[in-house]
């Protein structure tokens, strides 16, 4: 795969890379419908495809906030094109990676020493490149490792990269009013802290201690001593990612291992840390040779406040949604109602939300959920679709529900498509006998 020596950092370097990408994505739109007017029976793959691989080819290069954005955007299987999501997931740990000068460079600069003098043996070509960083392996004292290097000028660009993104995504969404800051300030915030080496280092020690309990469930050991603000030292495990692995398995009994881990291992720390790795993707899950799921990033946590938590799943029981006094009560709570709606708005966001929860929240409502379960996923993605294309919809103030909304839903959204992905049937309440009574 090609290297890079360089990545953009300046505000005006990386606004030209998009402006670029968006004169591609223009004339792909000009040759879709010149060719749409000699055949009217054309549909749109060919377009996303198109698309998806010059947004893509132009994102990958700049890699940061820009490319974070697009890994999670596929998570989403149930809005986007699969042109996007099967193009954009190769963004979770498949892109260009930086050069060997370049990564030399970085260990001198944040090490004070060059790898070859630090570990016994180091690979100079990355194993895995993701958004912020690259992992390579090297051994010391006969223990393989992991080495992730966090690409330069990663945290000083994302303001500015969010900064481009913000008029698209006010547009997109529909957000109105002086509060859509908080939505924004939140990612950036959480970014932010993903490119912060020694916070991941902490929270990745602290996680792995807390969970360590739970079956089926392994975590890297790290090595503070080798790890720094753009460095991260950790245990190599080998294992395919999650993604790889369920491309082949056909055991049911292993898919339901494993998805029971990863359930458990959410929930407990949903309900009991109240604090959540708020990045469920495959590339950040591996599966060992025993079966084992291996957790090995921890640079996104999503810490869950009570004035959250407890109206959002007091709002996934049955008697609360059934409840409409109950059920209003709570969407105040959680902002998706607002004092200054009108009456339109109250009922046709009080509708839709009873819809989507009615509908998202069944894996709580029992014992039990199978998540090979094709009919509850095609309806999530009938949801989606039915929302991109309510023209209603695009009328109302879209600035609705707390911040916190927006790396719990993700959260939710993530775990629920691994899930699928594994068809696992899950004891939806295996996870209590975790927490100390």
């Amino acid at each position: 795969m090609k290297t890079l020596d360089k990545i953009p950092t300046g505000k005006i370097e990386r606004a030209s890379q998009l402006v670029k990408t968006g004169i591609k994505v223009g004339g792909n739109y000009v040759a879709y419908y010149g060719e749409k007017i000699v055949n009217p029976s054309l549909n749109r793959d060919k377009l996303n495809e198109s698309n998806a691989e010059d947004i893509y080819d132009g994102l990958k290069n700049l890699k940061g906030s820009a490319l974070k954005v697009a890994q999670m955007l596929s998570m989403d299987k149930s809005i986007m094109p699969q042109a996007y999501v099967d193009k954009f997931s190769l963004s979770q740990f498949s892109v260009p990676p930086l050069s060997a000068p370049l990564v030399r460079k970085t260990f001198k600069k944040y090490l004070g020493k060059y790898p070859e003098e630090l570990y016994d043996s180091f690979t100079p070509d990355a194993m895995n490149a993701a958004s912020i960083g690259q992992v390579h392996k090297a051994t010391k004292d006969g223990k393989k490792l992991a080495v992730k290097i966090q690409y330069p000028g990663v945290a000083d660009s994302i303001s500015s990269d969010l900064a481009l993104v913000k008029p698209f995504a006010v547009r997109m969404f529909n957000i109105k009013g002086k509060d859509s800051d908080k939505y924004f300030q939140e990612v950036e915030n959480k970014l932010l802290e993903e490119t912060d080496y020694i916070l991941e280092l902490k929270q990745s020690i602290e996680v792995s201690d807390w969970c360590s309990k739970i079956d089926n469930l392994r975590f890297p050991k790290y090595y503070p001593e080798f790890s720094s603000e753009k460095i991260l030292t950790m245990e190599w495990i080998d294992g395919e990612h999650l993604s790889e692995f369920t491309s082949h398995n056909q055991d049911r009994v292993k898919g339901d291992k494993i998805g029971q881990a990863l359930w458990d291992f959410y929930m407990y720390q949903m309900h009991y840390l109240k604090q959540v790795h708020a990045d469920p993707h495959p590339g950040n899950f591996l599966i060992d040779a025993e079966n084992y799921l291996v957790a090995i990033d921890f640079g996104c946590i999503k810490h869950v406040p009570d004035e959250f938590y407890i109206p959002y799943f007091e709002l996934a029981k049955p008697e609360i949604i059934g409840n409409p006094k109950l059920f209003n009560e709570k969407l105040y709570e959680l902002e998706i109602l607002r004092h200054d709606d009108s009456k339109q708005e109250i009922e046709y966001f009080t509708k839709i939300f009873h819809d989507l929860l009615s509908l998202f929240t069944k894996p709580f409502h029992g014992d039990y959920f199978d998540f090979s379960d094709e009919d509850f996923f095609s309806k999530i993605a009938q949801m989606g679709e039915d929302f991109s294309k309510d023209t209603q919809l695009r009328k109302m103030n879209g600035n609705r529900g707390s911040k916190h909304f927006l790396y719990i839903n993700r959260t939710f959204f993530g775990l629920y498509n691994l899930l699928h992905d594994l068809k696992a049937r899950i004891d939806t309440k295996s996870f209590e006998k975790y927490i100390p009574s």
